[in-house]
């Protein structure tokens, strides 16, 4: 799970989900990530999941100015090649408040301090938690792009009662394609060129300890 900002989610979505750094606090989370590997963003100041991706590099070295930063020299730099599954907009967001508390992942706090537990920016949660999220996530997605269909403007809301009745509600998920065909033609062209100049680049890959 990687908490970041709206601000960050939204330079992250102009790339194409394209790619995704991390920060230096997190260096050993970070450089144990690998392809197939998955992500499931948390945006802390909307308190909401917003998105799902896949990655599909090995974790590199890059310095360049990407992500901001309340401070200057923190450039994200722990970073890793990623493609969308699922991606909602701002509006769509599953409540943290309401799914959040559900989570095996927050127990050993009180129920009304679960977010004590995303402090700090990249975690390992368990498959369960990810999976109920996803599935969520899919619903949302879904349902909007039912109501498109039908020319029907798109609703915010979900209605949750606890983990049961989000899976109960769970349909199956369309093409993984849906998160993609939504980033712009502008992201589109930002996304290759990003991709582009990191295969250019050369890159400092952290080299992996043998065990």
């Amino acid at each position: 799970m990687l908490v970041t900002t709206q601000e960050q989610l939204d330079v992250t979505r102009d790339y194409g989900f394209s790619i995704q750094g991390i920060d230096t606090k997190n260096r050993r989370k970070a450089v144990r990530m690998g392809p197939e590997d998955r992500i499931l963003y948390y945006v802390s100041d909307k308190k909401g999941f917003a998105a799902t991706a896949t990655i599909t590099s090995e974790a590199f070295e890059d310095y360049e100015p990407i992500w901001k930063h309340f401070r200057e020299q923190e450039t994200f730099p722990h970073r890793v090649e990623i493609e969308p599954n699922v991606v909602l907009h701002q509006e769509q967001y599953v409540d943290g408040y309401q799914i959040g508390p559900t989570l095996e992942y927050v127990k050993k706090w009180a129920p009304d301090r679960w977010p004590l537990a995303f402090y700090g920016m990249l975690h390992i949660i368990p498959q369960r938690d990810f999976n109920l999220i996803e599935n969520e996530l899919k619903r949302v997605d879904n349902s909007s792009t039912d109501l498109d269909s039908a020319g029907v403007a798109v609703g915010a809301g979900t209605n949750m009662n606890g983990p049961d009745a989000l899976s109960s509600s769970v349909k199956k998920s369309k093409s993984l394609g849906i998160a993609g065909r939504r980033v712009g033609k502008i992201s589109k062209r930002r996304a290759r060129a990003v991709t582009k100049k990191i295969k250019n680049s050369r890159r400092h890959r952290p080299q992996k300890r043998s065990k």
